[in-house]
């Protein structure tokens, strides 16, 4: 069992009209995983209700907010072991109860156990991602195990299940209605999805697999996170770097520096195919090495190589699949999506081939014109981003370095995405120095709602990359809203934006920016629950509708009275020049073949994995993703998937495993919900208001579908995304 963390996605990047101008956002959920651990004694639960750490009681802080001046390494797993225990313990005093079975002594009762377990594990799954170390990742590695195996323990209970049953069943349960009735009916399809309904053996055979498959994940990613780091691309001279800003070269000669290469420059790899200086450097060559460092960097026969761990990941997961009753994992996980089968996501997929098969034949022919300019005779996919920069800047007069000076990381914070969720919600933010970080980047504000007095809760920004940071961008909860439990939510935003060398400002790409208005929209989402159950809260919904509030949120990033009030140059003040917005939306359209065909790619490359029976899964994983790739009738030999089976962390450990193709189908509620926006006023209080009331506040109390009618009046139209990607005739 994983805890979740909220991505910023591919399709996040290009779901703005500017989102094309540079690289694509960022990417998922995450999960941990080793020893099972059952409480089955007295004694047993008498020691871990006697644990006494650091977690025992809440943070004395504001809104029970972490204190990392008080923990150490040695702290988490004494804390994580402890939680597991009162967990297993709490579950085991409900599933014994001797009373006759009801909603309040059942179902609450689940709610309100585990609160030590969040209260240490929401903390420690953020470190592991977002400041890892050696230390960090043996006690994931050694935890994640112990926490599959409680949660199978918990939903395979026989006992458990049979109470939850009950109720179910009941005449009491199916008068039930508002929170009481969804959390009765999200609880019991959780229990038959994970095996309630399986025989003693079959529970057993079952429970193995999730313990082996959490260990895989788990190690998947910490290779990965290695890979990523271990194939850094080093360069002997800055003639090679040449395209890129003084700045950039600087840092990267900082880099080269700290990892004891002096003289050198290091360019790291961000997490998916495509990276953003291949847009810059001039050499050819260079880019060329770039490119093939980030496409091999899991696959290249080293130590970091992550195939053999994806082909038994994916192989288990045909598994438990097949025990479970289901023809193949995608469908076994689709069971509570708004797309609810595999056929249906490939068909709302392929629908799109047609349109974006022809913009990529034509962009590669005038993407092919151009660099013939330098003596090209064949475009390859090194080639591609940075002649695509070249034609946009020819076409549309936009060049990325001399933008960034209007993106300032903290002045899009605090005057573009605060500012937009004051005019629209009235929310304010107050910064507060007196609340500990895990990393001295970090900024922490207090956010007040819309009445200028009530606190809703804190949000953490940690905005640069580091070594000891995953790539991406995500949202996550150190305290989670419940008003069962009394909380309010404590949420931080993760970014890896490029961190300044010494001296220098931090700025943001275009891509950056849209990514801190995705993450806030995940924010938001987490900061307006106003649920009772810790089930229903917030972000706790459905794969295929989470990213629709973040992505729903980009939109406010290009509305103009916004962008006036952030977009201004970090020396001068001077604002974004007059003009460049339509210019910036107009090339916004152009390199859709990047934008969305590699994320279409992946899409479908995850969905392809999660049919396949346990013998197709077993086959070599590169032979398998080659001719996934060419039965796409895309492009996939200039551009390749924004992410490559190997380092394709989303589905593999981040939770999206048959679920990549929810960032296009909530790139679609995104753009239909903001063209309601637009007919009804743009952004006003009132929209505002209703935004909140509508769905954003709503956690998962109604159907999904339920919500989005509520929002707009009618189902999703697919209209409006075709014509902001520039697709439509």
């Amino acid at each position: 069992m994983k805890t979740r963390l909220l991505a910023a996605a591919a399709p996040l990047a290009f779901a703005s009209p500017l989102a094309a101008f540079a690289a694509p956002a960022l990417t998922g959920l995450a999960l941990g995983g080793v020893a099972a651990m059952t409480i089955t004694t007295a004694a047993q639960a008498a020691d871990a209700s006697a644990y006494d750490g650091v977690f025992a009681k809440p943070s004395a802080l504001p809104f029970g907010a972490p204190d990392f001046t008080k923990i150490k390494d040695s702290d988490w797993q004494p804390a994580i072991e402890a939680g597991i225990a009162q967990k297993r313990a709490e579950m085991k005093a409900i599933a014994n109860n001797k009373a006759a079975p009801t909603f309040e002594n059942t179902l609450v009762a689940m709610e309100r156990a585990g609160v030590l377990y969040d209260r240490v594990y929401n903390v420690f799954s953020q470190l592991t991602s977002a400041n890892t170390s050696d230390a960090l990742d043996a006690i994931d590695t050694a935890v994640s195990p112990q926490i599959s195996a409680m949660e199978d323990d918990i939903y395979l209970d026989p006992k458990l299940f049979a109470r939850v049953k009950a109720v179910h069943d009941s005449a009491a349960g199916k008068a039930l209605t508002g929170e009481d009735a969804m959390l009765l009916k999200v609880e019991y399809a959780k229990f038959v999805h994970r095996g309630a309904l399986l025989s003693p053996a079959q529970k057993v055979a079952l429970k193995a697999m999730n313990t082996d498959i959490s260990k895989l994940e788990t190690q998947f990613a910490q290779q990965l996170t290695q890979a990523n780091n271990a194939h850094a691309v080093v360069f002997d001279s800055k003639e090679a770097l040449d395209g890129l800003s003084d700045a950039q070269i600087a840092a990267a000669a900082e880099r080269a520096a700290k990892d004891g290469k002096p003289g050198k420059y290091v360019l790291p790899l961000i997490n998916y195919t495509q990276q953003p200086v291949l847009a810059q450097l001039t050499n050819r060559d260079s880019r060329r090495r770039v490119f093939e460092e980030s496409i091999n960097r899991a696959s290249s026969g080293d130590q970091y190589d992550t195939t053999g761990l994806v082909t038994q990941i994916a192989t288990l997961r045909a598994k438990k699949a097949e025990l479970l009753g289901q023809p193949n994992f995608a469908t076994f996980q689709m069971y509570d999506r708004m797309i609810n089968t595999p056929e249906k996501a490939m068909t709302f997929m392929t629908g799109f081939v047609p349109a974006l098969r022809k913009t990529q034949d034509r962009e590669a022919g005038v993407l092919l014109d151009a660099a013939r300019a330098d003596g090209v005779t064949k475009l390859e996919p090194w080639d591609w981003t940075y002649y695509a920069e070249k034609v946009r800047k020819a076409k549309y007069d936009l060049d990325e370095s001399a933008i960034k000076p209007y993106f300032e990381v903290y002045n899009v914070l605090e005057n573009g995405v605060f500012y937009a969720a004051n005019k629209t919600y009235g929310l304010t933010f107050r910064r507060r120095t007196d609340i500990p970080v895990y990393h001295p980047t970090m900024r922490v504000y207090e956010v007040i709602d819309k009445d200028g007095k009530t606190p809703l809760g804190l949000f953490y920004f940690d905005p640069f990359s580091r070594p000891s940071k995953r790539g991406g961008a995500w949202m996550n909860n150190f305290v989670e809203q419940s008003d069962l439990l009394g909380n309010k939510p404590v949420i931080a935003n993760t970014i890896n934006i490029d961190p300044p060398a010494e001296g220098q400002p931090a700025l943001a790409s275009w891509d950056d920016v849209t990514t801190m208005f995705h993450e806030f929209g995940h924010a938001l989402h987490g900061f307006f629950a106003s649920q009772k159950y810790p089930e229903l809260s917030g972000t706790n919904t459905a794969r295929d509708f989470v990213e629709f509030p973040s992505q729903f949120n980009e939109n406010f990033a290009t509305v103009p009275e916004v962008l006036a009030h952030y977009a201004k140059h970090y020396k001068t003040g001077a604002p974004l020049p007059a003009g460049l917005l339509d210019k910036i939306e107009a090339a916004g359209k152009f390199n859709q073949s990047v934008a969305f065909g590699e994320t279409l790619e992946a899409a479908m490359l995850d969905i392809k994995w999660h049919t396949l029976t346990p013998e197709q899964a077993s086959q070599p994983p590169m032979e398998f993703e080659k001719q996934a790739l060419a039965s796409m009738g895309l492009r996939t030999d200039l551009i390749p998937p924004r992410y490559r089976t190997p380092y394709f962390r989303h589905i593999w450990d981040n939770g999206y495993a048959s679920g990549y193709y929810s960032y296009i189908w909530t790139e679609v509620l995104a753009h239909d919900g903001w063209d309601w926006v637009e007919k009804h006023g743009g952004m006003t209080r009132a929209n505002g208001d209703h935004i909140r009331a509508s769905f954003l506040g709503q956690g998962h109390s109604k159907d999904l579908d339920v919500l989005y009618r509520n929002f707009t009046g009618h189902d999703p139209q697919l209209e409006p995304m075709l014509k902001a990607r520039g697709l439509t005739e």
